[in-house]
């Protein structure tokens, strides 16, 4: 079944297209497969980025992964600000590829998703949200007990990367081991 992503905001798109094409952004990124891409690069497959807060999710961001030619070389992330969609920043690591097989298993599966990314900021974890409502809004719909959650590579301890689970099933699992922070002034 072929997944069903939602399109990013067009402020948000712009916002990437616009520092893809300034060179003091590339350049400060830090980022040395975007500064050694050589050829056009673009922005695709936009995939929302929410945050998990307790059991709620809420819509931080989009990811755009860049390509340069047949391979993704880099990411970027938009943030919304007062004024609208504004670029983030330009990022690699193990995620990209780690997105990329993930969105490539999901492909393969029966039932059609709305592909989303799911951040545990508790647990440095990010995860492919597969959720079952293809037609709800990109930055609306709650985290159902039947939406897959994909855990990306690196996966914390004990957690398998690239293997669906229920949201109801690995939920708990994930809010058990997220160890709240202390207070200010509180005794440890």
């Amino acid at each position: 079944m072929p997944l069903h992503v939602p399109p990013a905001p067009a402020p948000a798109l712009r916002s990437v297209l616009t520092a893809l094409a300034s060179p003091t952004a590339v350049r400060e990124a830090r980022t040395p497969s975007l500064l050694r891409a050589q050829g056009p690069v673009t922005p695709e497959l936009p995939l929302p980025v929410h945050v998990l807060d307790g059991t709620a999710t809420r819509l931080a961001g989009w990811r755009f992964l860049i390509r340069c030619g047949e391979r993704s070389v880099a990411a970027a992330e938009t943030m919304l600000t007062p004024d609208g969609w504004a670029f983030s920043h330009f990022f690699e690591g193990p995620y990209i590829a780690s997105t990329e097989s993930a969105l490539r298993q999901a492909e393969v599966m029966q039932q059609p998703y709305q592909p989303r990314l799911l951040s545990i900021p508790g647990l440095y974890m990010l995860a492919l949200w597969l959720h079952g409502d293809c037609a709800a809004g990109a930055d609306t719909g709650d985290l159902a007990a039947t939406d897959l959650l994909v855990p990306l590579a690196p996966a914390p301890p004990g957690i398998a990367a690239h293997r669906p689970h229920r949201a109801a099933e690995l939920l708990p699992v994930l809010t058990h081991r997220v160890t709240p922070a202390p207070l200010l002034g509180s005794p440890a």
